[in-house]
């Protein structure tokens, strides 16, 4: 016999973090019939909202499943209690994003909105110190080149200042990530029948390649969620493929930077690419059109989540921090492009301030964030493949 140890405390900050409907629950299990996409042995999110009830933390925080849901939505819609299934599954992810990594205060700063400017001022010291210094060498807050042109290395050099800070702030991204995915997957315990097709376990590669080929560059199961979902849809492919595009142009830039430096040292001589670049250059062709599609993904986002029916569903702030960083890198991004081209130079470079500082803020603290999901979701869904964890 299993022994259940009940935490009252757990279900008192799952309710904080957007599970504050649970109570309601009387245990239709409208929401594991309704849903598109849950296994047809075990099905979610009924046994969630028990185990949620109960105070269950071990067991939801070793549940693969709560990682399978979409949050499309349609079980908080169809629920005739109001008790909100979908919301209470993306409750219990944001508690776990909090759990994997420390250091432990990033996970608090990023669990209410009062911490905010915590978050802000970290990049906001780092870099008005490297623009004071970078003041002190030029005379002036706002330089200019000897041709009177707006360019931001003047102030923020990225040979000496931006890329490295950026290179040493991913790679403790990586290493947050690599020992928050290994926690998750340790915790996680089978639920219901696992079936090998074949009879034959699958490789993990070829699981973690079958979940990112036919899952996540597709978003496949926003599709399987219903037709009604189809703005979400585009809404996350465009930011999704915006990503893509803007990080394909940030890793040709710093190749074509950084190598002719480090094959100059053993004295081979390339042309390099340096910024500012034409407008019809290709790279920043590719730049401008990620820059147009993230807007279109975020405008669609955003009135998705302003439209929807708080007594269906609720936004919570790891939703709305999420969206406003992004907001606030793509519009400062776009404006610091046309600023420099105008030469607007007092607002060129405090605007250029902020883009990094928001850039920070999603980078820096991806690891608590819910854009981590994307990382941690992929490992749930290989996890789930691996198993042969199987939907409808």
């Amino acid at each position: 016999m299993q022994r259940l140890n009940p935490d009252p405390q757990f279900v008192r900050e799952l309710q904080g973090v957007g599970g504050d409907a649970l109570t309601k629950c009387y245990q239709c299990a409208t929401c594991s019939v309704a849903c598109p996409i849950s296994p047809s042995s075990q099905p979610y999110p009924r046994k969630e909202m028990i185990w949620a009830q109960w105070g269950l933390k071990d067991k939801l925080m070793s549940d693969v499943d709560v990682w399978l849901c979409h949050n499309c939505g349609t079980c908080s819609d169809l629920c005739p209690r109001g008790a909100r299934p979908g919301d209470l599954l993306a409750a219990i992810r944001n508690m776990t994003y909090r759990s994997l990594v420390g250091p432990s205060v990033f996970a608090k700063w990023m669990s209410s909105p009062k911490y905010l400017p915590m978050l802000a001022v970290i990049p906001a010291i780092l870099f008005l110190v490297i623009w004071g210094i970078m003041a002190g060498v030029n005379g002036t807050l706002f330089p200019l080149t000897e041709d009177g042109h707006v360019v931001y290395g003047l102030i923020f050099p990225g040979d000496y200042t931006i890329d490295p800070i950026f290179i040493l702030v991913t790679i403790y991204v990586l290493v947050a990530f690599y020992t928050g995915v290994t926690r998750l997957l340790k915790r996680f315990k089978p639920e219901g029948e696992v079936i090998y097709v074949g009879g034959k376990k699958p490789s993990v590669i070829r699981c973690l390649w079958d979940t990112i080929v036919g899952e996540i560059v597709t978003h496949k199961k926003f599709a399987d969620c219903g037709e009604d979902k189809a703005p979400r849809k585009i809404g996350h492919l465009a930011i999704f493929y915006a990503f893509i595009a803007l990080a394909i142009v940030t890793s040709i830039v710093a190749w074509g930077h950084w190598l002719p430096v480090f094959l100059g040292w053993g004295g081979i001589e390339i042309h390099g690419i340096h910024t500012p670049m034409p407008q019809a250059f290709p790279v920043k062709v590719l730049a401008n059109f990620g820059a147009i599609l993230g807007l279109v993904g975020l405008t669609v986002l955003t009135a998705n989540r302003v439209a929807k029916d708080p007594k269906k569903t609720e936004s919570n702030y790891y939703d709305w921090y999420l969206l406003g960083v992004i907001w606030a890198i793509f519009l400062t991004g776009i404006a610091c492009e046309l600023l420099r081209l105008a030469n607007f130079k007092y607002l060129a470079y405090p605007t250029y301030f902020v883009h990094l500082v928001a850039v920070f803020m999603l980078i820096g603290y991806l690891p608590w964030s819910k854009l981590g999901h994307l990382v941690y979701r992929t490992a749930a869904l290989t996890y789930a493949r691996y198993l042969g964890r199987k939907v409808m």
